[in-house]
């Protein structure tokens, strides 16, 4: 089954910053509204930000101001810009199609650690 590639993940003290990227070889979603994900340990996935495909953006009330998200469908890619991160912003990242009716198969993610 196609999927997404989810990259950019690390380890990141409180307060750092990090930029995840997602993109398809397989999958064109340039005409989709696309989604990061992230899901904690024992939590469910949930969606923190998502834009239109032409750059509306919206986000979950706890990265509001902190995250950014953007795309480049010249590139067929998806950018989450991640600043001022907190320990709760531990999980793995996910990218994918924020309708529900029209998601492709989960990548691995990206795991992101904000630790001291």
């Amino acid at each position: 089954q196609a999927h997404i590639v989810e990259s950019g993940g690390g380890l990141v003290q409180p307060g750092g910053s990090l930029r995840l990227s997602c993109t398809s070889s397989e999958i064109d979603f340039r005409d989709d509204m696309m989604g990061w994900y992230r899901q904690a340990p024992g939590k469910q996935r949930e969606m923190v930000a998502a834009i239109t495909t032409w750059g509306l953006a919206n986000y979950e009330d706890h990265v509001k101001g902190r995250f950014t998200i953007s795309r480049d469908n010249v590139v067929n890619t998806v950018t989450l810009s991640m600043d001022n991160l907190l320990p709760d912003d531990t999980a793995v990242y996910y990218c994918n199609s924020a309708l529900p009716t029209k998601q492709y198969g989960w990548g691995q993610g990206t795991q992101v650690t904000v630790s001291s």
